[in-house]
């Protein structure tokens, strides 16, 4: 099975389990885990791995609409090495600064490859959830898409220091909360925007169009990409750029896009549709994306 199975399979024994994350008498809860030969690419330092690693939960949390509080880490590793362990944290201290959260310990342990555990905890009363787009809204997207694609080749060219910076994306947890009161649904692009949509609409029984015109493209992304074509899959279907994917009442979309207190862009790249159909500039957007 892959994760969706997983999680369809799991369903069955827990309860809804399709959210970003779990919402307990007003605790945001959410857990990922990350593993060295998947998730970290041949030259990303230890500073990266912090970071990245409680920024991917810290994203699940803004998905909710929520304020972070907290996070800590299970950090494995063959061997403990003492520059590469101080790193980690101060990685994974400063994201969790940058978004008024604490980072606050974890655990240690012995692994045949470096991998990290990471939790966050948040707060909210009114989580926004995936099931409540509503035809007429309009879909929005934080910040940029393809980061990680991009990330991803200048690795491979070994352009370590640049590649290195585009991993440590900002978790949108300010951007989430600027936006709760006004989202009717919102998830984490964690999975790519193509997949995202598929999932906004399995959960709220709705359609999407999309204008590629619209998408706002990581100018990264082309100048890795060989032609237009490429830079658009990249940025729709690669995954891993941990913005946000949300749904508004079409007035306050514009709104929302020009307010001085969303800290950062938000655009609009389409609408919801009653049907179940997604589209791309009128043509079927297939499932794709990151899979685990």
């Amino acid at each position: 099975m892959d994760e969706r199975a997983a999680l369809a399979l799991l369903e069955t024994e827990l309860g809804p389990a399709g959210d970003d994350a779990a919402v307990v008498d007003g605790q945001v809860m959410t857990t990922d885990m990350l593993h060295e030969t998947t998730d970290f690419p041949g030259g990303t330092t230890r500073y990266t791995a912090g970071w990245r690693s409680v920024g991917a939960s810290l994203s699940d949390v803004a998905a909710m609409g929520a304020e972070a509080t907290a996070a800590v880490a299970a950090y494995a590793a063959p061997a403990f090495d003492r520059e590469e362990l101080a790193a980690f944290v101060r990685g994974a201290s400063d994201v969790c600064e940058a978004v008024g959260a604490k980072y606050v310990g974890g655990d240690l342990d012995d692994h045949t490859e470096f991998t990290v555990a990471t939790t966050v905890l948040g707060r909210t009363d009114d989580p926004v959830l995936r099931n409540g787009a509503q035809p007429g809204d309009a879909v929005c997207v934080t910040g940029t898409l393809g980061r990680s694609a991009a990330a991803l080749e200048l690795f491979e060219r070994g352009e370590l220091e640049r590649a290195n910076e585009l991993f440590r994306f900002e978790p949108r947890v300010a951007a989430g909360r600027a936006v709760a009161d006004h989202a009717t649904a919102m998830m984490d692009s964690s999975d790519g925007l193509a997949r995202s949509l598929h999932q906004l609409a399995e959960a709220s029984g709705c359609g999407f169009a999309v204008e590629s015109d619209r998408l706002p493209i990581d100018g990264a992304v082309r100048e890795v990409a060989d032609d237009e074509a490429t830079a658009l899959e990249l940025a729709t279907t690669f995954g891993e750029d941990f913005e946000l994917v949300f749904t508004v009442p079409e007035d306050a979309a514009a709104a929302i896009a020009d307010a001085t207190a969303v800290p950062t862009p938000i655009t609009v790249i389409g609408s919801v549709l009653e049907s179940g159909e997604i589209t791309l500039d009128g043509e079927k957007l297939a499932d794709r994306g990151y899979t685990h």
